[in-house]
């Protein structure tokens, strides 16, 4: 039975009219989601006001409909049913919705959207200047915002503020849950950090020689994109500042941004960007417009994108299998040999932008952040004290200094001034989870290093789609891990990925 056909049944008229208001919403989502990949990336700097007012706008009457005051009435009666399983799951994300959106006056919606989009903006050209003083001025209140924000979810779910923010992102992770994961991560990882340095420190790796045509990068990307399995009918790959995946799972919109003088960045940034991409587009087709046709959470997202780059894209096998595309589009060099490739793509280098570190230092730029935004939510900090702080933990954490270093510091990322505070986390688990399902896919497929070495991704792309992709929203996380893999999120898979990449 399609959901077409269960919102036909006259036995349940309280859900049916829900699946109709979220259907309506749905449509309404797409189009904010495609002008939003406008502003990002091809809106003219002088569209931005008007932009940002109609996001707003949109953004309010979407916060209207979900608290229309019939939906409590509507919940209430679709909970008295005949509903199957799967109803039953849409109907526990719509509550989750209800609540979420009930929690939020529609003047702090308002604000957020003006706040963000002026604050993000502004970001563009702030950043590459390194001016810290604009970029504060803009960030205030989008930190305001957000505290606010965490205090009317926290009173709506009984939640600490900070962790009714993660919430949003990681449904059901909390922050004494993410100190301990991290605390974890802490007690072994600066240890393999040494030893692969030490073990790096006698090997020689050739680096490309640039310069690189943009044109032939992008060409490069979508030759890539189609080995990934991308269906272009339903997406497309444009230049922003910030790479990101948007758009709708009929729609999707992927960026990158190019560099002259490096050829990774833009390589792997988009095959990162086209993990997110497949994961949307192979969502429950049935039940997209309906909450459980959604992607389950934002670190089962980056467990996609990292998936795609960390555990398939560095693969020895797969990294055989780009050297005819690259020698196609760039001509032969050395530096393109599989073997020197497979060590430049470990080579491990503590740096100052989290969307460039390696695979090993990575982590340390998330527990940062973590770290910071959790004090800055609850007040411990403001905005001022942020440079002081990140330098000192990015000195103990990689040994780098960024005194003075803005725009290579804490206004790096697009998260703060999009008012994104609890997403950064998601990293880290995405890449826990990304091993634990390489696991899986191992003990269902022993031979699966082989197949992918004789360019046969199917194996992935096939389990990862019925596993995970095919599920949307219909268990809660912890449920979907354990379907998947067997057991629930267990960071050991990580550490023995890591070491057996690093040291085997």
């Amino acid at each position: 039975m399609t959901a077409a056909d269960r919102s036909s049944s006259t036995l349940t008229p309280a859900y049916d009219a829900l699946v109709a208001r979220n259907a309506r919403a749905w449509r309404l989502e797409h189009l904010g989601a495609i002008a939003s990949w406008d502003q990002a990336a091809n809106m003219p700097p002088k569209g931005n006001e008007a932009r940002a007012a109609a996001l707003a706008e949109l953004g309010t009457l979407l916060h209207g409909m979900a608290t229309d005051p019939l939906l409590r009435e509507l919940l209430d009666r679709a909970e008295q049913e005949p509903l199957d399983v799967l109803q039953r799951a849409n109907l526990r994300e719509m509550r989750r919705d209800w609540v979420a959106h009930n929690a939020l006056p529609a003047a702090l919606v308002e604000q957020r959207a003006l706040a963000t989009a002026r604050c993000e903006h502004a970001w563009r050209t702030q950043r590459p200047a390194n001016d810290w003083a604009g970029f504060v001025a803009n960030l205030r209140p989008v930190v305001r915002i957000a505290r606010e924000e965490a205090q009317c979810l926290s009173q709506a779910t009984g939640l600490a503020p900070y962790d009714a923010l993660i919430d949003r992102f990681e449904p059901g992770m909390r922050a004494v849950e993410l100190e301990r994961l991290f605390g974890d991560l802490r007690s072994w990882l600066p240890g393999l950090i040494e030893r692969v340095t030490v073990r790096q420190a006698g090997e020689t790796v050739r680096r490309p020689q640039g310069p690189f045509d943009r044109a032939a990068q992008k060409a490069l990307g979508l030759e890539v994109m189609r080995l990934l399995g991308f269906d272009f009918d339903a997406g497309r790959l444009d230049e922003s500042t910030h790479p990101f995946s948007g758009g709708v799972p009929e729609d999707v919109r992927l960026t990158t941004r190019y560099h002259d003088d490096d050829l990774q960045q833009a390589l792997y940034g988009v095959i990162h960007e086209t993990g997110h991409a497949r994961y949307e587009q192979n969502l429950p087709r049935a039940w997209l417009g309906q909450p459980i046709g959604r992607a389950r959470s934002y670190g089962i997202h980056e467990s996609q994108s990292l998936a795609f780059e960390m555990q398939l894209g560095m693969h020895p096998g797969f990294v055989a299998l780009l050297v005819p595309l690259l020698e196609r589009h760039f001509g032969p060099q050395p530096a393109f040999a599989p073997d020197n490739l497979a060590r430049l793509l470990t080579r491990i280098e503590p740096g100052f932008i989290r969307v460039d570190a390696d695979e090993l230092t990575y982590p340390a730029h998330v527990m940062l952040r973590f770290e910071l935004e959790q004090a800055l939510i609850g007040g411990e900090i403001e905005v001022e004290d942020l440079p002081a702080l990140w330098d000192a933990k990015m000195a103990a954490y990689l040994g780098v200094d960024t005194r003075g270093n803005h725009r290579d510091g804490a206004m790096q990322d697009v998260h703060w001034p999009t008012g994104a505070f609890g997403y950064f986390p998601c990293y880290t688990l995405g890449a826990m989870y990304a091993a634990q399902w390489f696991a899986a896919m191992r003990r269902a497929t022993p031979d699966l290093d082989a197949r992918i070495a004789a360019g046969d991704l199917a194996p992935v792309f096939d389990w990862l789609r019925e596993q995970v992709w095919l599920q949307g929203s219909c268990w809660p996380t912890p449920e979907l891990a354990l379907r998947a893999s067997g057991e629930p999120l267990e960071p050991a898979h990580y550490r023995a990925h890591l070491e057996r990449r690093y040291l085997g």
